[in-house]
């Protein structure tokens, strides 16, 4: 029964016509993605209409096209502009960006590109695979849990800050601060909206990231009337190439930070309502955590670009994970996909590979394809988007703004947008110039919102506190977010102090008590396996009379 409906699924999706609207689908998510301020969401609800008449196979092979698509072509747009198209390309411009000034761009679109095609098929393995057993994770958090995961995610601050810690972490706290600018969710207080109507509604996150990144940005370029005629970058306008090979093989040097970053991609779209947003920026801070030559992120790191790019496309797999195996969306772009089922009159849930099998196995199937496509279109694009940087810095500024301007508008067709836009990247230029980085700002927009919803949720439910060390996964996430805020003091002290060498010992005991907690047979195995190998490395540190130099 399953050889057969897995046959009977690659007929449906190799079907000429499904072909070509998957390839319209892919090409559509390219542009969507490198477009700043229009988003993949936004182009899947567009499509949505066009998928009523199509067959259930058709109508989400073209919506899981433009998924994929859109998560790639967020670092065209990112790398080249240092404007990221996507929320989820928001961590590729770190290095990115400063790797193409450096004269690399077809290395660094070909790193973008492959770690995203690689990310998305380590994460189609995993999504047939292990699809019934990963979503059932989905369904141990509650709001104490995802509270703490986001507060382990903000601890990612101290790790974007560089060398200046104190103004990361303002920077952080305004991020913050701005999520709260609205009515609370949960009660409809107002907080900060000065007495005006339209400050009722909380900031709408794309404008105010396009804002900083975008506008703070094309600013700084064309602050002189000398570098504002020159083109954004001469010596890459010659290189029209994208290095394919250079980039596999560097790809596969780096096969660790690949592997671990899918994972974290596909971890992070189990979880209903993550996304890509938090998963690049989580792979990111992982990547520099685990690198041998963290100071060069920041600088144009090909691990840098890696870890984003495989972990965004990821998390797609992920999120289809959720929505085939619970009904529950891992994110809004697979909340549409899941209304399209239901205009199908198909029902997500536990059983419904088994009572789906052929439409279960076209997804599977659709979701492999779509990657290979990308990679075709994508190189197609990517020579046209290679060849804008021959244009003069003004001309495509005020190219980028416009688009900028329209997307942000297209949100809610409100004027307001605009202005946001640009009073958000008038206090990001000021920023840069003072110093201040603006990745914890961006971080702190993110996060703020879902932090405050799900604190209140748990404090709704229930007045006992505790819940947040007693919960296995909550418990989890904080002693990995005590232990991540400890991170840059223990790396900058490693092989100096000695109490490094307690630390990671201490991290693996302290790890193994959530996992042990959490019962069963495969996670308590886990968390002895992590309490023998602390016990070890604390023998190996006695024996050697705790020597730094031993780390």
């Amino acid at each position: 029964m399953g050889f057969e409906s897995l046959i009977g699924a690659f007929g449906e999706v190799f079907a000429p016509g499904n072909l070509v609207l998957m390839f319209v689908g892919v090409t559509a998510g390219l542009i969507a993605g490198s477009i700043p301020g229009f988003t993949i969401t936004m182009a899947v609800v567009l499509t949505l209409p066009f998928t009523f008449g199509l067959s259930p196979v058709e109508g989400l092979s073209t919506m899981i096209g433009v998924f994929v698509g859109g998560l790639s072509g967020g670092l065209m747009s990112g790398m080249l502009t240092g404007i990221p198209g996507t929320p989820s390309s928001v961590a590729t411009v770190f290095d990115g960006f400063p790797l193409v000034r450096r004269g690399k761009p077809g290395l660094a679109l070909g790193l973008g590109v492959w770690s995203s095609f690689f990310g998305g098929i380590i994460s189609a393995v995993i999504l047939v695979l292990l699809a019934p057993q990963l979503a059932r994770i989905g369904l141990e958090f509650g709001p104490w849990d995802f509270f703490s995961l986001v507060l382990f995610a903000l601890t990612i601050t101290a790790s974007l800050s560089g060398e200046n810690l104190t103004k990361g972490i303002i920077a952080g706290l305004l991020g913050l601060m701005i999520a709260t600018i609205g009515s609370d969710e949960v009660n409809g207080v107002a907080r900060f909206n000065f007495g005006t109507e339209i400050l009722q509604n909380e900031l709408k996150f794309l404008p105010v990231l396009v804002g900083l990144f975008a506008f703070s940005q094309l600013l700084s370029d064309v602050r002189d009337r000398r570098k504002a005629r020159q083109p954004l970058m001469e010596s890459s306008a010659k290189a029209v190439r994208v290095e394919h090979i250079a980039a596999i093989k560097m790809i596969l040097r780096h096969w660790v930070n690949l592997v671990r970053s899918a994972c974290i991609g596909v971890f992070t779209g189990i979880l209903p309502a993550a996304g890509g947003s938090i998963s690049n920026i989580l792979a990111y801070d992982q990547a520099k955590k685990a690198s041998k030559a963290p100071e060069e992120f920041g600088k144009g790191s090909p691990e840098g670009i890696i870890a984003p790019e495989a972990s965004n496309n990821a998390t797609a797999g992920g999120a289809l994970i959720t929505m085939m195996a619970l009904g529950i969306p891992g994110d809004i772009v697979t909340a549409v996909m899941l209304g399209a089922l239901l205009i199908h009159n198909v029902q997500p849930s536990p059983t419904f590979i088994t009572d789906n099998p052929q439409l279960a196995y076209g997804i599977f199937v659709a979701f492999f394809l779509a990657h290979f496509i990308m990679i075709v279109m994508q190189a197609f694009c990517l020579r046209a988007f290679l060849m804008i940087v021959r244009m003069p810095m003004y001309f495509l500024a005020a190219v980028i703004l416009l688009y900028c301007a329209i997307g942000v508008f297209a949100l809610d067709n409100a004027v307001f947008s605009i202005w946001v836009l640009f009073v958000f990247g008038i206090i990001g230029y000021i920023m840069k110039t003072l110093g201040f980085p603006l990745a914890p700002i961006i971080l702190g927009v993110v996060l703020g919102h879902i932090a405050e919803l799900n604190l209140s949720r748990a404090i709704g439910t229930s007045d006992d506190l505790t819940l947040f060390i007693t919960r296995p996964w909550s418990l989890f996430f904080l002693i990995v977010a005590a232990f991540s805020a400890a991170f840059p003091w223990y790396q900058r002290n490693f092989g100096k102090k000695q109490w490094t060498l307690v630390y990671v010992p201490l991290a693996s005991l302290a790890l193994s008590v959530p996992l042990i907690m959490m019962g069963g047979i495969v996670r308590p195995g886990i968390g002895l396996l992590l309490i023998v190998y602390a016990l070890y490395k604390l023998y190996r540190h006695h024996q050697a009379g705790w020597a730094v130099h031993q780390g």
